[in-house]
């Protein structure tokens, strides 16, 4: 199960540098994360400061 990034995303950029294999990249109003690439390690998901980043 892939992680998603939600609307409440304020696009600081951390998620991008934590992730271990570069599967989040900036988007047009948020950052998002390619769920083929994405190994459900949920690093992200712990260095969101807004709790942006779920588990689908």
């Amino acid at each position: 199960m892939a992680y998603v990034i939600t609307d409440s995303c304020v696009n600081c950029g951390t998620c991008e540098g934590e992730c271990p294999v570069g599967a989040i990249s900036a988007g047009d109003s948020k950052y998002e994360i390619d769920a083929s690439s994405c190994v459900d390690c949920g690093t992200c998901a712990g260095a969101c400061p807004t709790g942006a980043i779920e588990s689908e």
